[in-house]
């Protein structure tokens, strides 16, 4: 694998740029427990990856409750996740030496996320990283939201990029087969609060952080 063969790096978001995993978990477990909905930490490892309103739509299925609608569940994590997100967000190892130096090596650089507008500009406005990004794109604007490779391919469109031409960087299950099915070259760096997944081999290459990864192009 050669920087040669790239012409734009699209990030993932949530445990990529910022180790949010872990507040998402706080977030849901928060508001799930004020609504009657025993669920923990580890029951989420379960929907990692997908849009916030399939998460709630999964678990409102396999464990319904009865004190407020989905939406309701959906609006009260989205506002916590704002608040921790302010208070808490830090760059991941490599964030900003990574984007430096893609930009220096004129790639273009997007963002692709599942995570709603709201949150994308909590996190890109707390880490100060807002303007390495040419294209912004979250899976809410979709259909279908990831594994279903479209916010891939609306980023790679706004890049104005041949999604073969895109080096994806990600952290979960669901990132990695939604840029595989974009056509897209994945680097998986996965997110540490994660239970060990072999599934995750699927990625063209994976590194321990954003650092090991910019080295593997030097």
């Amino acid at each position: 694998m050669k920087l040669a063969d790239f012409e734009g790096v699209i990030y993932d978001m949530d445990g990529v740029l910022t180790d949010s995993e872990p507040l998402w978990k706080i977030a849901m477990e928060d508001v799930f427990k004020s609504v009657g909905c025993p669920l923990t930490k580890e029951d989420f490892q379960r929907t990692v990856g997908l849009r916030i309103d399939e998460v709630i739509s999964y678990w409102y299925h396999v464990s319904p409750w009865e004190n407020a609608s989905p939406k309701e569940v959906e609006d009260a994590i989205i506002q916590r996740m704002v608040e921790l997100l302010t208070e808490r967000a830090t760059p991941l190892p490599g964030v900003l030496e990574s984007l430096t130096f893609f930009s220096s090596k004129g790639l273009k650089i997007g963002l692709a996320t599942s995570s709603y507008q709201v949150l994308i500009n909590c996190i890109l406005d707390t880490l100060n990283i807002r303007p390495f990004f040419q294209a912004i794109h979250s899976a809410e604007f979709e259909t279908y939201g990831k594994p279903h490779p479209a916010v891939y391919l609306s980023a790679a469109n706004t890049l104005g990029l041949d999604p073969k031409k895109c080096l994806v960087i990600e952290d979960s299950l669901n990132g990695i087969i939604s840029g595989k099915a974009a056509r897209m070259t994945v680097i998986c760096i996965p997110e540490k609060t994660h239970h060990p997944e072999p599934k995750l081999i699927l990625a063209d290459a994976q590194f321990e952080d954003l650092n090991q990864l910019i080295h593997s192009f030097k």
